[in-house]
């Protein structure tokens, strides 16, 4: 995937202070912590020139010999079982990690309301490496109970031996649908479920089965409330390489992938002076008490130009909120507010819309999950624009694989 360049950053907000869609800081990539020590340049340079033949000849053998195993479609694992698969590789834990947005927000949101956590029972949905439920144990939990259903659970458990945390969790490998836990209720339910376009992979139906089963009639779902947005960009620079490509590849004409290449949303980083409207909330998600049904919807919207420009694309993101914390607390991934390993949607536009300033994109975004691959997005967007140099109304479909 192509990338765009980051903006300079002069945003200092503090993770987990909320600020919702009304940020106004410039977006950059986060940074990861700089307390951490760094290699000296010399060793690496020794270490890396003592090494490059050797590199070369192994990379000559693997040439010959990949080591690269391909599944075909009749091994019998169904969408789900490739979807656990895919979190048992370090390497995704690493990138969620890292993104201090969302831990230190999560660790604000635990650390600074101990009054919620103190001999109460927690239930970490989809608790990767364990990182939430080490939060709740030492903010006082009587009892955190991790469940997940990754290989990487059996690291979590190791982890969570090495922490000397054994007391306090208990890892539980499997899916939250076909465990049992050694208790009949909890008193928490925190989890980390939102995906790109903050539904994508569908884990949200995953907490709700969650909450239904084993949360106390009082209880606290952690996040509690999510909502999800919509603006529009101009990006003509960037949709000619990623979309107006494939007219003319070295020549070639291969326009036959465009189609494809338009119906499949784009998750990259989007710069917030490329914004040329409003940005319309669509649909709030009360965790605590929405049914599984509501993840599918359609909600209207209008987009008002603040200037005369282009439109190119639709740009959604989700805003997250933990309501019952002593102060609100929560994080958006919107392009002003400090980047995310979610980074924002970018839906392209069959039509480049010439608007002016007042006028308005309006129409209707339908989202539900695939029927064949529920954690899989279907999207269909209607939209029209009646103005002074532009009349069109259209409908797309977009398809979150």
């Amino acid at each position: 995937m192509g990338r765009r360049k980051d903006s300079s950053s002069n945003n200092t907000e503090s993770p987990g202070s909320f600020s919702g869609t009304q940020h106004q800081g410039t977006k950059t990539r986060f940074h990861y912590n700089d307390d951490e020590p760094t290699t000296e340049i010399s060793k690496l340079e020794d270490s890396m020139a003592a090494s490059d033949k050797a590199m070369a000849a192994e990379d000559d053998s693997m040439m010959g010999d990949p080591d690269v195993s391909f599944v075909d479609g009749d091994d019998g694992q169904t969408s789900a079982d490739y979807y656990f698969d895919s979190y048992s590789h370090f390497g995704i834990h690493e990138e969620m990690l890292k993104d201090a947005v969302r831990t230190k927000t999560y660790q604000n949101v635990i650390y600074q309301n101990k009054f919620l956590f103190k001999d109460k029972v927690v239930l970490d949905v989809g608790a990767g490496t364990g990182i939430l439920s080490l939060f709740c144990a030492k903010a006082g939990a009587a009892h955190v109970y991790a469940v997940e259903c990754a290989h990487v659970a059996d690291m979590a458990k190791e982890i969570v031996e090495s922490n000397g945390f054994s007391n306090l969790i208990t890892v539980l490998k499997g899916k939250i649908e076909e465990i049992e836990l050694p208790v009949a209720k909890v008193d928490i339910i925190i989890s980390e479920w939102m995906g790109y376009f903050l539904l994508f992979e569908n884990m949200l139906n995953t907490v709700l089965y969650a909450r239904d089963k084993w949360l106390v009639d009082d209880g606290i779902m952690l996040p509690d409330k999510a909502s999800l947005y919509l603006t529009a960009i101009e990006d003509a620079d960037y949709k000619d390489e990623k979309i107006e490509f494939w007219n003319n590849v070295y020549g070639f004409d291969m326009s036959c992938i465009k189609k494809q290449a338009m119906m499949e949303p784009l998750v990259d980083t989007v710069d917030q002076h490329q914004i040329v409207t409003n940005c319309q909330l669509l649909k709030t998600m009360n965790i605590s008490k929405m049914i599984s049904g509501d993840v599918s919807f359609t909600s209207p919207f209008k987009l008002v130009a603040y200037r005369d420009d282009f439109i190119h694309a639709l740009v959604a993101y989700f805003d997250v909120s933990f309501t019952k914390c002593h102060k609100l607390m929560g994080f958006s991934t919107g392009p002003r507010s400090r980047a995310t390993h979610w980074k924002q949607t970018v839906l392209y536009l069959e039509d480049v819309l010439t608007i002016c300033e007042g006028e308005a994109v309006t129409g209707s975004m339908t989202v539900a999950p695939n029927k064949k691959n529920p954690r899989d997005i279907d999207i269909m967007v209607k939209y029209s624009l009646n103005g002074q140099r532009c009349v069109v109304s259209r409908t797309q479909h977009f398809k979150m694989r």
